[in-house]
Formats: structure tokens, sequence, C-alpha cells
């Protein structure tokens, strides 16, 4: 519980397993590393005829709207909404630094779609993803895994989705023991990172 959200703080945080989340809305900050934990193989991300049509679709990019992305994951009007002031103030610092990063789906000139996260070497730690239009998270989630996966040896490359879901379990998510999560973490913070960190 506690600590601050300084971009140092956090960095150091995810590279041992660690993210901040408040324990209730507006509440003091806590730092979680579930046990098990929720992570997305790179080469077990599952892609339905329908997902590809979707994703063909839309158009997608990297780092091109990030705050309106973290804006619209922490539209309050969501369930279990967490994403405050302080924590938008947060991963913007780290975005200007290199280290978060968003990908957006729009529809023509429209956001649709999107996802942002923190990237540490070879770990990409999934924050947060919201739709507006079918499929458009999953178009992002695909955007993110090809991004991963490009110009760069994989093997080894880490991306962390803190909790399997239904939802994200039918996209190829799998549970893994924290102690294995943390020994993966250590491997994968050494790589270069993919998107620019």
């Amino acid at each position: 519980m506690g600590a601050d959200l300084e971009p140092e703080t956090l960095v150091d945080a995810y590279s041992r397993g660690l993210f901040p989340m408040p324990t209730e809305p507006g509440g003091p900050i806590g730092w979680w590393s579930p046990d098990p934990r929720g992570i997305l193989p790179l080469d077990q991300l599952r892609v339905t005829r329908s997902l590809a049509k979707s994703y063909r679709r839309y158009r997608t990019t990297v780092d091109v709207a990030f705050d309106e992305v973290v804006r619209e994951c922490g539209d309050p009007t969501r369930p279990l909404g967490w994403i405050d002031q302080q924590i938008r103030d947060a991963y913007g610092r780290l975005h200007r630094m290199g280290w978060a990063h968003s990908v957006e789906v729009w529809d023509g000139d429209q956001l649709v779609g999107g996802l942002y996260g923190i990237e540490v070497g070879g770990l990409f730690a999934g924050e947060s993803m919201f739709h507006h239009a079918r499929d458009a998270s999953k178009v992002a989630l695909v955007r993110l895994v090809t991004e991963l996966r490009a110009g760069v040896p994989h093997e080894g490359r880490l991306l962390d989705v803190q909790w399997r879901s239904d939802h994200l379990a039918s996209l190829g998510v799998i549970e893994i023991r924290r102690h294995e999560y943390l020994l993966r973490v250590a491997r994968a913070v050494e790589l270069a990172p993919a998107l620019g960190g």
C-alpha cells in the first residue's frame, strides 16, 4: 500500500512483477502481484475468422492518441472504473518518456477502441483496453501482438494481462503461477524493447 506514482517507482515495480491499482475507487494505491497471473503467449493468440475480418476493416495506429486512449479506458461510467486523474497523469509522464504505449483503433477518423500499457525491455504489461465498436479492443490486441513479434526475436518476451477472464481466455490468455511469472519477468526485462521504451 502507498508509495508514489513517479516514473522510477512505476518502472521498478513493473520490473518486479507489481502494478498499481487503487484498493477501491478513490482509495489508496495498492501494489498488486496476482497469483495466478494472466499472460498471453505471443504465439498463442487466437484470431477467429470474424476477428480477422474486423482487423481488416479498422485502421490501427501505435502511440498516436495515448492520452485519448487512457481517458476512454478511464471512463467513470464503466463498471469498476479505477483510472483517475492521478493515474492518467502518471502514465502520461511515462508515455512522454517512452515507457508507456498505446494502440488505437479507428473507424474512419473516429477512435473506437484501444489499449495502453507499459513496456520494460521485453515485458509489455497491459493496463486497460476499451471499445465503442464490435471487436475494436480485440483488434487493438492483435495489433499489439503483431508489433511485439515483428522485427526482433520474440522468444522470452512477455505480454502480461494481469488477470485471466473468459473474454481474454478466448483470445489465448493463460494463467501461470506467480513464481513462474517472476522468473519470466526477470528474463524479459533484459531484452530490447519492441515498441521503443
